[in-house]
């Protein structure tokens, strides 16, 4: 069960910085991850929340406006090479998958 939670943070993660190549606001991040996956991974809006919070400390995304509650976000340059580093990983452990079942999961 924790580490179902934790894969699909993770999954959460990625795609709103994903998503942030483009200036978005909260709702439209939760309703893009959502079209983006088909469903697969949803974001609530608190967890959203804390995500962004957590990527503005982080130096990920910068906060670009503020209309009353309705805040907009854009990735940095640092946002942008930890997307790039974290699909790197996830395509060498794709990759050690496959060698490891011999291809058995295509």
């Amino acid at each position: 069960m924790a580490r179902e939670k934790f894969q699909t943070l993770t999954e959460q993660m990625f795609y709103i910085l994903l998503c942030l190549r483009q200036e978005q606001c909260g709702a439209d991040i939760m309703d893009q991850v959502s079209e983006l996956t088909r469903g697969r991974v949803a974001v609530g809006p608190g967890t959203l929340y804390n995500l962004l919070e957590h990527f503005v400390q982080a130096g990920y995304i910068a906060e670009t406006k503020v209309e009353g509650r309705r805040r907009s976000y854009l990735i940095t340059q640092a946002g942008q090479k930890a997307l790039e580093e974290e699909y790197r990983r996830l395509r060498t452990l794709a990759a050690d998958y496959e060698t490891l079942t011999g291809g058995a999961g295509t």
